[in-house]
């Protein structure tokens, strides 16, 4: 490729600028550092407002997503859903290593120029074009490992959908780094709904297992359409290996771990599926969906609002601290009462759904209550990993997820060798509980230290959740008594119009508290 710049114009604001006005912001520019309380109130303005949009785009799409979903299980058998599951599962941690992490370096570099941008640009297509080809090359050898026919034709799909995420690296890297929620938001609503769109049809026309590959892979293009139209960007066919080097090397550090983290979040599947096959794994699948899943969602929503704030204030640890400690509580505010609601309406909830051939999936109302509880306490112990890439230490993050996935491998395979399938079910979903008290008491000691933050901080950032919990109880166990009998969905319409309640209180008081404060 053609030279990226002029030789002896290198490192000059102007020749950055006039290279790429659409960018001069970033071109070798600092970004500057506010001192003072001005500057804990800016970030978390930024905080507060890449929650709300974030916060609202996830609700949607979760909605859409779960409502889709659902709807789809009626057309699929569980034999195709435990299959679409083990594809999915595999194709995320392939995805999780996209770019090499390039696209956290470039959230959390402090300047940036063109050529980096470009550079960058053609690394990461080049990377994900080379693990498109060693994944549809690989096909063949998953099939035979998990001994289900037809499965390596879904990974040639799978495989066209990671060139796609290397093309719309850059400028969904640059909307985080600019804090432009408002387009995050509209971008990954936008993609879902046409991913949802599309598994739906598909599931409906009899496409089975395709359903979910379809949507997945289609929502790679969206989110590439999306993002180009939000923030477009068109590379010059330029590439110089030592502008990025810095930027590989902490990518690929970040890399790893978010590999590993991927790897320990669908370890259990992946194992599941060896143990038990598709079947009994479709059973397993919608009960960490349905708990899990919007954890998830909300603890990503988390991670990508305070990730760039985290990594413009890292170097002051007297507003690291208590943009943390806000965090935390946002978190356990918006994640605890649905948790609650989720245990209680697990019976009724998968009692109404059903597959292709009328059978319910009401083995699932044990698994889910257990992995909701768990969904909360990962969540909150979740929140480090963005801390530590903000502060410079991807290492720690790494050695936390291998440590993770070790002890859930360790556990899972003690269960899948000693239990048979439902018993093992239930049992796969008490290792992710016995797991997060532990990594929670290390998590703590880890912030108390690095943040000199105390129990009793952090204790007060969990009062109104918990109180916020103990509501949904409240208002479901009174509703039933009083209101309705046993049927489902009844039960859970009760237990909906509980967590509403719950919700709307709780983001008042906080609103009220708010303007109180000033």
């Amino acid at each position: 490729m053609p030279a990226c710049y002029r030789p002896g114009a290198e490192g000059t604001k102007r020749s950055s600028a006039a290279t790429w006005r659409p960018l001069r912001s970033l071109a070798r520019i600092r970004r500057p550092d506010k001192p003072g309380l001005n500057a804990l109130m800016d970030h978390q303005a930024n905080m507060h407002r890449g929650f709300n949009w974030l916060g609202s785009a996830t609700v949607v799409t979760k909605l859409l997503d779960f409502g889709t979903t659902l709807t789809v299980l009626w057309f699929l058998t569980k034999q195709e859903v435990g299959t679409a599951a083990l594809i999915l599962s595999i194709s995320v941690v392939i995805e999780a290593v996209s770019g090499l992490g390039v696209d956290a370096a470039l959230v959390q570099a402090k300047w940036l120029s063109r050529r980096q941008l470009d550079s960058t640009f053609w690394f990461a297509l080049g990377v994900n074009g080379s693990a498109a080809t060693l994944v549809a090359l690989a096909a063949p050898l998953i099939e035979r490992l998990y001994g289900i026919a037809g499965m390596a034709i879904y990974f040639v799909v799978v495989a066209a959908k990671l060139p796609l995420v290397g093309i719309a690296l850059v400028p969904l890297a640059l909307m985080t780094r600019e804090l432009k929620y408002e387009r995050i938001a509209i971008v990954n609503v936008a993609a879902t709904f046409a991913a949802a769109v599309t598994r739906l049809i598909v599931a409906m026309l009899g496409g089975g297992v395709w359903a979910f590959v379809a949507g997945y892979a289609a929502d790679g293009l969206f989110i590439l359409i999306g993002a180009q139209i939000a923030q477009p960007f068109l590379p010059r066919l330029c590439f110089q290996a030592r502008a990025i080097r810095s930027l590989v090397r902490f990518g690929i550090r970040a890399a790893a771990s978010t590999g590993l983290q991927q790897l320990y979040k669908n370890v259990d599947v992946l194992l599941v599926g060896w143990f038990y096959g598709p079947s009994p794994l479709a059973i397993y699948r919608v009960a960490i969906t349905v708990a899990m899943g919007p954890a998830i969602a909300i603890g990503a929503v988390v991670s990508r609002a305070v990730f760039p704030v985290f990594s413009k204030i890292a170097a002051a640890g007297e507003h690291l601290a208590p943009a943390f400690i806000w965090a935390i509580g946002r978190i356990a505010i918006l994640i605890g009462p649905l948790m609650v609601a989720l245990v209680l309406a697990a019976s009724p909830l998968t009692a109404l759904v059903h597959d292709a051939r009328g059978s319910s999936y009401a083995a699932a109302a044990l698994p889910l209550q257990l992995l909701a509880v768990a969904a909360l306490l990962r969540s909150m112990f979740e929140l480090l990993y963005p801390l530590t890439l903000a502060t410079g230490r991807p290492q720690i993050t790494m050695r936390v997820a291998m440590a993770t996935l070790a002890l859930l491998t360790a556990g899972i395979t003690t269960a899948g060798s000693v239990f048979g399938a439902q018993a093992g079910i239930v049992a796969v979903a008490g290792v992710w509980l016995i797991l997060y008290p532990l990594l929670l008491a290390w998590g703590t000691r880890y912030v108390s230290r690095t943040l000199a933050i105390g129990l009793r901080e952090l204790a007060r950032s969990l009062a109104l959740p918990l109180l916020a919990g103990a509501g949904v109880v409240a208002v479901a166990l009174s509703s039933r008594l009083f209101i309705y009998g046993a049927e489902p969905r009844l039960q859970v319409a009760g237990i909906v119009v509980a967590l509403a309640l719950t919700y709307a209180g709780a983001f008042a008081y906080t609103r009220r508290r708010a303007l109180a404060s000033g």
